[in-house]
């Protein structure tokens, strides 16, 4: 489910990474490939609220 754009990063309780991504996929699909520079800033958004949401790697014992 794609979320309208939004200037708030959501929790990572809110949406999963799978989901975000997605989003940023399809924001790269309307753009054709170039973001304009308010796009840029919704990327940016995005991949922050990704990497937020995304599972972090068990440290080595």
């Amino acid at each position: 489910m794609l979320h309208s754009m939004s200037t708030t990063v959501e929790t990572s309780s809110e949406r999963s990474a799978d989901e975000v991504n997605e989003e940023i996929r399809a924001l790269w699909r309307r753009s054709g490939g170039t973001l304009s520079v308010e796009q840029r800033e919704e990327y940016q958004r995005l991949v922050l609220e990704w990497a937020a949401a995304a599972p972090q790697p068990e440290p080595a014992a």
